[in-house]
């Protein structure tokens, strides 16, 4: 089965399109854009990005497309 891709608007300008389960800090360097990294566990909030209007912590999220 193909995966809809759906595109993503970064802090940096820049816009891509993703798949639902992809990771956001593979996607994001595609798109020349460096996601900041702590503990990557999702406690620190150091990775926390907003995207297309929300905000992400991608160390414990995959993309999903929330205009489904």
């Amino acid at each position: 089965m193909n995966k809809k891709k759906f595109k993503i608007s970064w802090p940096n300008n820049i816009e891509t399109y993703a798949c639902e389960g992809d990771n956001w800090f593979d996607i994001a360097r595609k798109a020349g854009f460096e996601i900041p990294a702590g503990c990557l566990t999702g406690s620190c909030g150091a990775c926390e990005i907003d995207v297309n209007g929300n905000t992400v912590r991608p160390c414990i999220k995959s993309i999903i497309n929330k205009s489904n």
